[in-house]
């Protein structure tokens, strides 16, 4: 029986990476309006307390822990107090990343490292210490924020174009291996959204004009468009969906 009860969240503790702005505090403040407790992260603690205050005034369960999720040691110290001092996680989503443009000849390699790091490496070593405390408790929920470039590209951008894709994937191997533990695995892939992120491409006409034409929507998404997206995944409403990427982009991907 689908009720209104199927989508709620109350009594789950979240995790929400890179969530003190953009999306990452859109899907928290989603989370926690649906009924879970949300756990903020980031590196910059005043801006994350800022977040978490602004969610606060809303009267939302919320609080913040910040960690540089692209340091093992650091995710590792910050899952176990999470669970030793707050409860025991049963959602996690894994929304830190970040972007860099230049042309492929020229994109300095240090960028290269560094965006694998924060878009790649974090979301293996966030979910795999939050699955290791999952497993014996043989249930969870992992959201990886994938993008549209997961499966279509724009010039400029090829590196995050693969570790994107390379998202893509590795969602699909933890949903594989962590399956049968109880856990569900899913990726969320968001389109061309207005955030912080993206002012400059949202102010240039040229560009807004191509992305309008080219989104079957005609607009730029709004970030609170993700959340739905976000609880159903989290919910007991996809308690059989995993292993799956769900795309939130205006239909951008359907469109050649």
């Amino acid at each position: 029986m689908i009720g209104a009860d199927t989508f709620r969240l109350d009594g789950r503790l979240a995790l929400v990476t890179g969530s003190s702005a953009g999306i990452g505090l859109a899907l928290a403040r989603g989370l926690a309006q649906a009924g879970a407790r949300v756990i903020l992260n980031g590196r910059d603690a005043g801006k994350l307390a800022r977040a978490g205050q602004s969610l606060r005034d809303e009267g939302l369960a919320v609080l913040e822990r910040a960690f540089d999720v692209t340091d093992a040691a650091q995710v590792d110290a910050g899952i176990e107090a999470i669970e030793a001092q707050v409860g025991p996680l049963a959602i996690l989503v894994n929304n830190a990343g970040m972007q860099r443009r230049a042309p492929l000849q020229d994109f300095p390699r240090e960028q290269w490292s560094e965006l694998m790091r924060t878009n790649l490496d974090s979301v293996f070593l966030v979910a795999q210490a939050a699955a290791r405390r999952m497993i014996p408790r043989g249930k969870g929920r992992i959201i990886n924020v994938c993008s549209v470039q997961s499966e279509i590209g724009r010039p400029g951008i090829a590196p995050y174009m693969a570790s994107k894709g390379a998202v893509k994937m590795l969602t699909k191997g933890m949903a594989i291996d962590w399956g049968p533990h109880g856990i569900n695995v899913n990726g969320l892939g968001p389109g061309y959204f207005k955030t912080e992120l993206t002012e400059k491409l949202v102010a240039d006409e040229s560009f807004s004009a191509w992305l309008t034409n080219r989104t079957p929507n005609r607009r730029w998404g709004e970030v609170a468009e993700l959340a739905g997206a976000a609880v159903f995944l989290a919910s007991d409403a996809s308690s059989f969906v995993n292993g799956h990427i769900l795309y939130v982009d205006g239909g951008v991907t359907a469109m050649l």
